[in-house]
């Protein structure tokens, strides 16, 4: 019997991009990677599950910030190759500089400009 999984095209080391986008508003929150375990423990937890690179372990959005992402939906590329994770982004923050995406620098001329505003401080969101 085949999964899901079979269907995603992961690169040469496992990991598959994942887009996360607020199912609502239609925001980019963030990009991260996952593996096969991150992407069937986000289907069957309900909630946005990441493979992290620099920890080499799986990483559930939120599990120490509290600002989890619940799955609304599951959405694969055309070259099976990209997930979208469309998800209610609860506790408002994404990113781990406290905004709310990890977009907030705009292109202005050839500078880069801060467009959103820190919602809370990390080193109160974060144990160190």
């Amino acid at each position: 019997m085949t999964s899901f999984i079979d269907d995603i095209q992961f690169d040469a080391n496992g990991l598959v991009p994942i887009v996360t986008q607020d199912a609502t508003t239609e925001e980019l929150l963030m990009v991260a990677w996952a593996n096969a375990e991150a992407v069937a423990a986000t289907a069957a937890e309900g909630r946005a599950v990441y493979w992290s690179r620099s920890r080499a372990k799986l990483w559930r959005k939120g599990e120490e910030s509290g600002n989890v992402q619940r799955l609304v939906e599951m959405r694969l590329d055309c070259d099976a190759d990209v997930l979208c994770y469309r998800v209610e982004q609860v506790g408002d923050i994404a990113c781990h500089t406290g905004r709310r995406s990890c977009f907030y620098r705009r292109l202005n001329g050839d500078q880069w400009e801060t467009v959103d505003p820190i919602l809370k401080d990390p080193d109160q969101i974060y144990s160190k």
